[in-house]
């Protein structure tokens, strides 16, 4: 499937489907305009008569149209001018996308003009129209002895005015680069426990860093884990017959002298629990454990793909937290590669001792960000449901720049507070912290032990408990937060005045193996 920008006149577009938009009670976009005016005022008409009101969400397709060389054209609704912000715009467009699937054609067009979205340009509506139609378009059929029906489209063509034909020829690469990552995300996310292993992992980071010249990678096997002294992430795998792995991308875009941003990504390819055993009910959805390392994965195919002029340095804690006769027991201290000691009051808040290890091996990079991916806590779900990222930092610049990030892509975020006194919910009598803090503000206490291991650089926490998979009869991996992140790469990398030279830029590169 291709994204293509075309300026052609509308009525002169050879299309399968071209879809156009209206208002509430009848008000025509631009581009329906032009339509209405090459076939004397059908669509007028169509509307006068009430076929279609315009609602969100409503469409009407219409057929052999005099004037118009499009096979079909499909009206959708906009709704009410005031209506028409980021979350309606993206409910337009899957609702067309969902009828042009049902007429199962090879190809469409789509002209989606200001009128489709408030206060957005051109970039904007493109880029994301481009991300949003990838998204309904993703399926996952790898494992199914028989392909899926589902009609794939040759092409999709995007009707911009002339004036803005270059802002969507960039739009659409960025979006093409973003919408890769997710699909990777989403992918690595909905393999089984049995296939996706930390192993498997490993090599899907070994098959990223073969691909691009620019990205060089290490991954520690358990000795090396040991020898260094990560006892925490260790800890977790301790019952597992799969080997835990510590994967490290390096990717180089900028002078080596420029610091890096570190991602780091949770990689629990399994969780049962270990001995704090989960309920059976729903454990299948724990292969989903893992979606803050595929996210951190995903964000770097998009970042090579971009080719942004920036040090970046991704770290995938990975390991399998199964109970066994060698598992982690509640009431273990260990100690972790910051010297520090945790007792372990819950085997099944592992995700945290994974990812103060990688905390602190981050240091070693002089990092000038921080940020973890994980699926941490069902308190997310209860603080901010199914829609939204937590976000958590030490850093009132590095959260304000998330925040700004996930406004713009549409992959939401909302700041919980890291104060001094939920910290004390973490005491314990036999070890510097123990690794649960009750219930209360069970987001926020996972955070403060976090923030105990990340004091040496800008550091922000992203709980992506809610929002990584969707449960029910469309159970499967979302992709967030790749547009999140890659956006706020972005705005670092528009931001930079190093002009050193890098890696490549978008659409000129030759950081690709191709031997």
């Amino acid at each position: 499937m291709e994204f293509q920008i075309s300026s052609d006149e509308l009525s002169q577009l050879n299309s399968a489907c071209l879809i156009v938009a209206i208002g509430e009670d009848g008000e025509l976009s631009a581009a329906a305009q032009q339509l209405d005016s090459a076939c004397d005022g059908y669509l007028s008409q169509v509307i006068g008569a009430g076929d279609i009101r315009g609602k969100s969400g409503d469409t009407l397709l219409l057929q052999q149209l005099s004037g118009i060389a499009a096979k079909r054209v499909l009206l959708v609704g906009l709704g009410k001018a005031d209506e028409r912000k980021d979350n309606n715009f993206k409910k337009v467009v899957n609702a067309a996308l969902s009828a042009v699937k049902a007429i199962r054609v090879n190809d469409f067009s789509i002209a989606l003009d200001d009128s489709a979205v408030n206060d957005r340009d051109c970039y904007w509506r493109t880029r994301i129209l481009a991300e949003t139609l990838a998204s309904g378009l993703y399926q996952f059929d790898q494992l199914k002895s028989k392909p899926s029906d589902q009609v794939e489209f040759e092409a999709i063509q995007i009707v911009l005015a002339e004036a803005d034909v270059e802002a969507g020829e960039i739009a659409i690469l960025d979006a093409s680069a973003i919408a890769n990552g997710v699909a990777t995300a989403r992918d690595l996310g909905n393999l089984p426990g049995n296939i996706c292993t930390p192993t498997y992992l490993a090599e899907h980071a070994q098959a990223l860093a073969d691909e691009y010249d620019c990205i060089d990678i290490e991954v520690l096997n358990e000795a090396q884990m040991e020898e260094l002294g990560m006892g925490a992430l260790l800890s977790v795998a301790a019952g597992s017959e799969q080997e835990a792995k510590f994967i490290v991308l390096q990717y180089q875009g900028a002078d080596e002298a420029e610091q890096p941003h570190v991602l780091i990504g949770k990689g629990i390819t399994f969780d049962s629990g270990g001995i704090s055993l989960k309920p059976g009910e729903a454990m299948d959805e724990m292969k989903y454990d893992m979606c803050g390392a595929a996210s951190v994965l995903g964000t770097m195919t998009s970042v090579a793909e971009l080719g942004l002029d920036l040090n970046i340095v991704a770290i995938i804690a990975a390991a399998e937290n199964m109970p066994s006769g060698f598992a982690t027991k509640p009431g273990d201290i260990v100690t972790t590669l910051s010297g520090q000691t945790v007792e372990i009051l819950n085997t099944d808040a592992e995700g945290r001792l994974v990812l103060c290890d990688a905390l602190t091996y981050a240091e070693r990079f002089e990092p000038a960000s921080v940020i973890d991916v994980a699926t941490l806590t069902g308190a997310c779900i209860i603080a901010l449901g199914h829609k939204t990222n937590a976000l958590l930092s030490n850093n009132e610049a590095l959260a304000s720049k998330l925040l700004a990030a996930s406004d713009y892509s549409t992959d939401r975020a909302w700041p919980l507070p890291l104060w001094d006194e939920y910290q004390e919910q973490l005491d314990s009598n036999f070890a510097d912290m123990a690794n649960i803090g009750g219930r209360p503000a069970g987001t926020i206490t996972a955070a403060c032990f976090l923030s105990r291991f990340a004091k040496k650089f800008a550091w922000a926490h992203l709980d992506i408990a809610g929002t990584a998979w969707v449960s029910g009869k469309q159970k499967g991996a979302t992709g967030r937060c790749v547009p999140l992140l890659a956006q706020y790469l972005i705005d670092l990398a528009t931001d930079s005045e190093d002009d050193a030279d890098g890696c490549c830029k978008a659409g000129d590169c030759d950081c690709h193996d191709n031997d």
